[in-house]
């Protein structure tokens, strides 16, 4: 009986997650205590590099459950505290409130992006103009709006497109009632249509994400860290956008040119058309609702678009934090097309809250990194570096430690590092303003070698899209592998060779003279 209830338990345990797999995690769970109490800094890297193998094997099983179990064995060990993983959240409390009421405000305007996007596919026949248009359409977009918000948009339209055409190869109507994550009502010919729909869907997928990237770097508001450098240098948003444009313009122009020869030449799974079949089935979709269409639908699509300016208004100038004006936008959005019972609300939060939750988790990771002095080796070295040098070496390390970690952290964690060193009179002001521009750009560029180095990345990774469109971890990081060494390198030469020019730039426009008195308020040498 005890066998059998012991067997029952293991069968529990992760559910229908391969046998090898959960054998993997109870192995991390015996082994961690052991290592920890032998050398606490390799365990904390091991538990690091444990984490993201449960992200890389998010297709079979979510990372929350693993992670959350390798998490809570390291506080009981005393990897870090329950107190220090809430500071981590505090800190981060506006992504947290981004999460839970951007991406359900994104759901209840879903019937506006479908117009929209729909219209586009069919419209634009030219698959490399299509994938341009959404990697810029994304950059422009995170350059002013959080890149979290771009992805759960982009995401929401690919899901909406996915459906329509899994109920037509499964023999339902449009209207009707489906479960689109089981393929087995799929008849012969449709699964090889809905493989090549698949890959093209990935596509623009992965083209949307590496957008995100190429715009967030490039403003003050574009991603969490800029906020936090630009505070910590006393940059406006003229200024931090002059500073960056010698590395951040060049990425985009080359980001551009590496979509096209994606493209062209069909490199790391890019090029996939959209099947014919499938063209015309979003066709007669279109076609049909603007038939039936009817005075309420209409007026609920003008009242959304209006909801949508209001949002890129509200983001772009700041008038609160994203959170609030997601929760601002799901409040008029369901007041204004009637949705006002729990139930229905309660839907739109599915597909946020378990990523929440996760997120969560890998905060408890980073207080986990910073308790245990994980980064310092690393942070310590570059600083002894010196000149140009140490400006390449802050790009790249900065760039390395945010495809293993948080991007935000690391950021905050390097210009923490180098203000103090300015304020010691360690380095001249030129020298601050020049490493500021390295870790910013080092932490937005490179990382999206992996899903955890942006969390606009590893939100694609867990969202419902992922498994039906079969983007595993390994898939991500071999589609973004051409752009991340393009990326990388590109912003690492216009770091080295551009940033003269954009200080004589603000000199000239006189946007850098109250530099001096920072200078001499912190003791540091004059310009």
């Amino acid at each position: 009986m005890q066998t059998s209830m012991i067997g029952a338990v293991y069968k529990n345990f992760l559910g229908h997650a391969p046998d090898w797999y959960k054998k993997t995690i109870i192995a991390f769970l015996l082994i961690n205590p052991v290592l920890f109490q032998v050398d606490p800094y390799i365990a904390g890297w091991t538990l690091v590099i444990q984490f993201i193998f449960t992200l890389a094997m998010a297709l079979k099983c979510y990372p929350l459950q693993p992670g959350g179990l390798l998490l809570i064995e390291a506080m009981f060990i005393g990897m870090t505290s329950p107190s220090h993983m809430m500071h981590e959240i505090e800190v981060n409390l506006e992504v947290v409130l981004l999460l839970v009421f951007m991406v359900a405000g994104i759901y209840f305007m879903k019937d506006l992006l479908m117009y929209l996007f729909t219209k586009l596919v069919i419209k634009v026949r030219n698959k490399l103009v299509l994938s341009l248009s959404f990697i810029f359409a994304s950059a422009f977009l995170s350059a002013f709006l959080d890149a979290l918000t771009v992805v759960a948009v982009i995401i929401s339209v690919g899901l909406g497109f996915y459906s329509i055409y899994h109920k037509v190869a499964s023999g339902k109507e449009f209207h009707s009632d489906h479960d689109h994550t089981s393929d087995a009502g799929v008849h012969d010919k449709g699964h090889s249509e809905l493989d090549d729909f698949r890959a093209f869907l990935r596509n623009l997928m992965m083209h949307s994400a590496v957008g995100t990237a190429l715009g967030g770097v490039m403003t003050m508001v574009g991603e969490p860290q800029n906020l936090i450098i630009a505070d910590k240098a006393g940059w406006s948003f003229v200024e931090f956008f002059i500073r960056m444009a010698p590395v951040t313009i060049p990425v985009f122009v080359f980001g551009l040119m590496t979509t096209v020869v994606l493209e062209k030449a069909r490199w790391f799974s890019y090029g996939a058309q959209l099947p014919e079949t499938v063209r015309k089935i979003l066709v007669d979709y279109n076609d049909q609702m603007d038939k039936s269409r009817s005075k309420r639908d209409t007026a609920k699509l003008i009242v959304q678009a209006l909801i949508g300016v209001w949002l890129v208004v509200g983001l772009a100038t700041h008038m609160a934090s994203v959170g609030l004006i997601g929760l601002s936008v799901i409040v008029l959005a369901t007041s204004t097309s009637g949705v006002i019972e729990e139930h229905a609300i309660g839907k739109a939060f599915e597909e946020a809250l378990p990523f929440t939750a996760l997120l969560c988790v890998f905060f408890g990771v980073v207080a986990v990194i910073i308790d245990q002095g994980l980064f310092q080796p690393v942070i310590h070295w570059v600083l002894s570096f010196e000149g140009e040098t140490q400006m390449v070496m802050f790009y790249l390390a900065n760039g390395v430690l945010s495809m293993v970690s948080d991007n935000v952290f690391v950021g905050s964690v390097y210009i923490t590092e180098v203000t103090s060193a300015l304020e010691a009179g360690q380095i001249t002001r030129d020298q601050y303003d020049m490493l500021a521009v390295a870790i910013n750009t080092g932490t937005n560029l490179p990382s999206v070698a992996t899903p955890n180095g942006q969390a606009a990345f590893l939100f694609l990774l867990t969202s419902a899209i992922a498994p039906l469109l079969r983007l595993s971890y390994g898939r991500m990081v071999y589609m973004a592998l051409p752009y991340t060494v393009v990326l990388t390198i590109v912003g690492l030469v216009a770091t080295y060779v551009g940033l003269a020019d954009a200080t004589q730039v603000l000199y000239d426009m006189h946007l850098i003279e109250h530099h001096s008195a920072v200078e001499a308020a912190s003791g540091s040498t004059a310009h």
